[in-house]
């Protein structure tokens, strides 16, 4: 698959320049402050567990660890290049066939209710299911799966327990805006990456904040538990990058909840990937990105490892989803509005190519 790293492929810095160019200066682009805080409450009523109290042996109870299905974080570089191909196994399908011969004929997937335009629910939609990018990839997994794009059980997942739920077997999988890292394909089985950000600062329109720089000094930074934006915190006081007095104590369950403490002024600023940045922007008008990308992040699909047969038939779906059009009309329904500028595109509205190990 493209990778953004040296050695010219979609990881190179060009890329990086080109995704930084693009995400640079959004602002708010409506009044959606009353959806922020709809959505905020409609999360709080869907159960975080939606479904644990339900027969925990619905969901995949895995077929053990498969030593060889991911590579070992001491040998990990590029991961997001690390998933199997649609095609070259046994030919067995155990976990697939687990998902078909279900009582209750549906793909259990973990999902955030939160993140406007990724998964969420629009309190203006009469019909009160979930919508958004995510959503739309997770009817299409199970429309190749079980020939019906609606037998899906959506479980509300936090950021915090993502990569628990898969190992639980709570869920078959999580299509939740999860980067793949070095350290997360040794606890997960992941896809091939079907999106391509960065982390970025939000941040009020009248503050001095300019990005990740000397201008977070002293002032109190939210991420989300789990999440990749809170280890680039970490990593960025250690490396001087990001100044020590900077307070990045506060966390939350779900990065959402970043904003609702941005907005009633418990912390500074917010940090998170870029394209979820910019649809919390599209929320709330008197917040705005700050600075560019300064981090590369890809999305996968994560699973239990081990589920192989899984894996590979989600690459498939993607690769299809990629070439018939399908992740496109999905892109410009729900991110165009938020991640494109009049005519210029976001480096984010082209998939990233399949580059299995």
């Amino acid at each position: 698959m493209n990778t953004r790293d040296d050695t010219g492929r979609l990881h190179d810095a060009p890329l990086r320049r080109r995704l930084r160019a693009a995400l640079r200066g959004w602002g708010g682009v409506g009044a959606m402050a009353a959806v922020c805080a709809l959505t905020l409450a409609f999360a709080l009523l869907l159960p975080l567990t939606q479904s644990q109290s339900q027969d925990a042996g619905t969901a995949i109870t895995g077929r053990g660890v498969a030593h060889g299905s991911q590579v070992e974080a001491e040998d990990c570089e590029n991961p997001q290049n690390q998933s199997l191909s649609p095609s070259g196994g046994d030919g067995s399908t155990p976990t697939l066939d687990a998902i078909k011969d279900r009582k209750d004929r549906r793909l259990i997937v973990g999902v955030d209710t939160n993140s406007y335009r990724w998964g969420y629910l629009d309190p203006n939609n009469p019909s009160g299911e979930l919508e958004g990018f995510d959503i739309d990839l997770v009817h299409r997994i199970a429309q190749d799966i079980l020939g019906d794009r609606d037998a899906v059980q959506f479980k509300a997942i936090p950021t915090s327990r993502r990569i628990e739920a898969v190992q639980k077997g709570e869920v078959d999988m999580v299509v939740r805006t999860m980067t793949i890292n070095c350290a997360r394909i040794e606890q997960v089985a992941f896809s091939a990456p079907y999106f391509v950000t960065g982390q970025q600062v939000l941040a009020p329109k009248t503050s001095t904040i300019t990005g990740f720089d000397k201008s977070l000094a002293k002032k109190k930074v939210c991420s989300a538990e789990g999440s990749t934006a809170y280890d680039n915190l970490e990593a960025g006081q250690k490396s001087g990058d990001l100044p020590a007095s900077t307070d990045i104590g506060t966390t939350v369950p779900n990065q959402l909840d970043c904003l609702v403490k941005l907005q009633l002024g418990e912390v500074d600023a917010v940090v998170t990937d870029g394209a979820l940045a910019a649809s919390q922007a599209a929320q709330d008008p008197a917040v705005e990105l700050k600075g560019g990308l300064f981090t590369d992040e890809y999305y996968g699909v994560a699973m239990k490892r081990g589920s192989d047969d899984l894996v590979r038939q989600v690459n498939r779906t993607l690769e299809n989803y990629i070439e018939d059009g399908g992740w496109k009309a999905s892109y410009e329904k729900w991110l165009h509005p938020t991640m494109d500028q009049g005519d210029k595109k976001s480096a984010s509205a082209t998939p990233p190519e399949a580059d299995y190990k």
